[in-house]
């Protein structure tokens, strides 16, 4: 195995990241830079980092091993612990986003990240893609290179066999871990593994470099169709990320899924299922003028309003909080991260609160206000309307009052009750965290 196709890859970046599992597969990549590192006079700076996963009774012990690799073979190590959501994903699932988050939140900027999937791996990604009905985006399956954070993700053993590896690992009489749970065929991907892919290669032994170019052409269809759908995506989407529906009621259902779908991923969201974009086009973008449809993907939801879809986190209702501003009226932080009231010099001018009103924060009113620069009466839903606040901001826009009587929405607007007069002026500051 030729060490100067790594070297090429790598160029010319010196700083690198090595997910190391201690597994057969990171082993080999690690001592094959390490190697390139102390025989080639490659300038890398290399970092290795074990996740600590906890799911297996030996974790403790994978981890002392490959902090021992490591100080056997000079390279910085450290130990990452995580804890796996429950969400119904499974644990593979978990386990994954668990390992790049940590990997993510590890990296420096000058880093590149290295995983050590191989030949086998793509082609188990492959199969399992083909399992769940993907399409050309999801049968690319996994790129030798792709972004990752403020960096990038390289995958320096792609092209390589698992054969290969054991070969390279004899040779240098390399020692690995082998996970127990590799040999539980209840796992999709061990299923394959174990009992699918023998069964193929010792008729098609070439199958998984075969697979290997199908992912690579599907990939490349994936690439044109961004190209030539770049500038149609650029013409739909807003400044602040929403896209606008008109146009696209004019397109066949096939180009608007394909825009849909890399509107998604403008916002790094999970690719949607057809079935999921067909409701979002039948229950959220087409529905009744007057509702307010929304469509939940995982943490965030998509949401109408005024004749475009907004790709929004999903936030805690707020309807029901009070929230007190005593005096001397320090900085008040607001419930759900949205920010800090304070009084300021200069800031929303209104009248000062009298002795005797009590001060609170709350994000709901009910009945008609009089808010100043109008001549009548509104209702607060109107005044939201007519102010072009969404409805998700407006749930979320603190509500000034004294007493019982509303008199501002901070950075909207402000009500006859509360407004400043020469007598009486008061200046208050809404600095807002993660206000959507």
């Amino acid at each position: 195995m030729q060490l100067r196709p790594l070297l090429r890859l790598l160029h010319p970046h010196p700083h690198l990241l090595v997910a190391f599992s201690g597994g057969l597969d990171s082993t080999v990549l690690l001592h094959q830079l390490v190697t390139l590192r102390d025989t080639h006079a490659a300038n890398f700076h290399i970092r290795a980092m074990h996740i600590h996963h906890g799911l297996s009774p030996f974790a403790d012990e994978w981890a002392k091993h490959c902090r021992k690799v490591c100080e056997q073979w000079n390279v910085l190590f450290e130990v990452k612990r995580v804890q796996l959501a429950d969400d119904g994903l499974g644990v593979e699932a978990h386990a994954r986003v668990a390992r790049y988050q940590a990997l993510a939140e590890t990296l420096r900027p000058e880093e590149m990240l290295l995983t050590a999937q191989h030949l086998d791996d793509q082609c188990e990604t492959f199969l399992l893609a083909l399992k769940r009905g993907s399409g050309p985006a999801g049968l690319a399956a996994m790129p030798q290179r792709l972004p990752f954070g403020s960096t990038e993700l390289i995958r320096p053993l792609l092209g390589q066999t698992r054969k290969e590896l054991e070969a390279w690992a004899n040779e240098h009489q390399l020692t690995w871990i082998e996970d127990e749970s590799n040999q539980d065929d209840s796992y999709d991907r061990n299923f394959l593994r174990l009992r699918v892919l023998p069964e193929i290669q010792q008729r098609w032994p070439h199958f998984p470099q075969s697979v290997a170019r199908s992912a690579e052409l599907c990939g490349e269809q994936e690439q044109l169709l961004d190209e030539l759908l770049a500038e149609q995506l650029d013409e739909l989407v807003q400044d602040d990320g929403a896209i606008f529906i008109e146009p696209m009621f004019s397109l066949s259902a096939i180009r608007r899924a394909a825009l849909l779908r890399r509107w998604f991923a403008l916002h790094k969201a999970s690719m949607p299922s057809r079935a999921a974009l067909e409701r979002l086009w039948d229950e959220v973008a087409t529905s009744r003028e007057d509702a307010n449809p929304r469509l939940k993907f995982g943490d965030y939801e998509v949401r109408r309003y005024q004749g475009a879809l907004y790709w929004l986190p999903i936030t805690n209702r707020l309807g029901d909080e009070i929230v007190p501003w005593p005096a001397p009226f320090a900085p008040l932080t607001l419930p759900d991260g949205l920010g800090t009231l304070q009084c300021v010099a200069e800031g929303l001018e209104i009248r000062a609160p009298l002795d005797y009103e009590p001060v609170t924060v709350r994000f709901k009113a009910s009945g008609q206000f009089h808010i100043v620069g109008r001549e009548r009466r509104r209702s607060l839903k109107k005044i939201w309307q007519e102010s072009g606040i969404p409805p998700w901001q407006r749930e979320r826009t603190p509500l000034l009052y004294y007493g019982e009587q509303l008199i501002a929405a901070l950075g909207v607007f402000v009500t006859q009750d509360g407004k400043a007069t020469d007598q009486s002026c008061w200046h208050v500051d809404w600095q807002k965290e993660n206000q959507q």
